[in-house]
């Protein structure tokens, strides 16, 4: 029977179509034996006819499974920086200042008192000078004042040091800025160079 039923079929279609859909077929047969064999319970058809990734069940798993590895192994990193008798809990500071020269002078003021280990200056105001015309790049902060809405060009510190230093690095900013409420926002270092973390805590004071 099944014998005639395949000549037939063979007979109306091109035994070059028949080559190339056989194998489709019964890679599909393998497939479904295979996903009813790995889970004859919990595959019914209404949940094939979903569609969806996480009607299969072994997908959750996978899932776990993955994001458990990555959330240990981030853990991990910080088991290694907080038990690293070399280092300290770090911060990046940003503070902002209205020219250069106020920059500097402020810079040099935090690491002459080791309030941090070192002060990247971010230029706010850079003058190219090219053949035809100048061009000015420049950081340009927008912010509410007393009510009005202010912008002006400024510098910004980035400021590494310890994180038991926060307290008197902002004081220090306050005692020594142009601004009545200057800012100083604080973001931790999770993780990094061990050698520079370590450079960073002994260039700081205790």
């Amino acid at each position: 029977m099944a014998s005639s039923v395949f000549s037939r079929a063979a007979s109306i279609l091109p035994s070059t179509t028949i080559r190339r859909r056989l194998p489709l077929v019964g890679a599909f047969c393998m497939i479904s034996l295979g996903l009813s064999n790995l889970c004859p319970t919990t595959l019914s058809s209404s949940s094939l006819k979903t569609g969806s990734a996480q009607s299969l069940p072994f997908i959750p798993l996978l899932r776990s499974t993955f994001g458990s590895s990555q959330a240990a192994a981030t853990q991990a990193t910080n088991i290694r920086m907080e038990g690293n008798s070399d280092t300290v809990p770090s911060i990046v500071v940003y503070v902002t200042v209205p020219n250069r020269e106020a920059g500097k002078k402020l810079a040099n003021s935090i690491v002459k008192e080791k309030l941090a280990a070192c002060v990247n200056i971010v230029p706010g105001m850079c003058l190219f000078l090219l053949e035809c015309f100048s061009y000015s790049l420049s950081i340009e902060s927008v912010y509410q004042w007393q009510g009005e809405i202010q912008s002006d060009a400024e510098e910004l510190l980035i400021i590494k040091t310890r994180q038991s230093l926060l307290e008197a690095l902002t004081e220090h900013v306050k005692a020594n800025h142009e601004y009545e409420v200057p800012e100083v926002i604080s973001l931790p270092i999770t993780g990094g160079s061990i050698p520079y973390l370590k450079w960073l805590k002994d260039s700081t004071r205790d």
